[in-house]
């Protein structure tokens, strides 16, 4: 699914108040927590996660698997060691709506 440039600036907008849902530390990415993330994703859509992991090339990994994983979710943005991502629920489209 591709966004436009308006939907990624609504969906930057709304993440910014966001506490970020997942946390990853320095044991790296988990199975549990790709289920706990892909449980957010279905949920919120719109999730907030924290690497802290490592450098920056070791934080850019971990967010290539989870991209890798959740094959669904889009990376909408990453500042530092925080990232958003998002994933659209056809059950619960109420993030994006059709006219932008």
């Amino acid at each position: 699914m591709e966004l436009t440039d308006a939907q990624r600036k609504r969906l930057k907008g709304l993440a910014h108040a966001l506490h970020p849902i997942v946390l990853i530390g320095q044991q790296g990415l988990k199975d549990t927590i790709l289920v706990e993330l892909n449980n957010a994703l279905e949920y919120h859509q719109l999730v907030k996660i924290k690497i802290n992991a490592g450098d920056r090339e070791l934080r850019n990994q971990i967010l290539e698997q989870i991209l890798e994983h959740a094959k669904e979710a889009i990376l909408i943005q990453q500042i530092g060691n925080t990232a958003v991502l998002y994933q659209r629920n056809p059950d619960r489209p109420y993030l994006l709506s059709s006219s932008q």
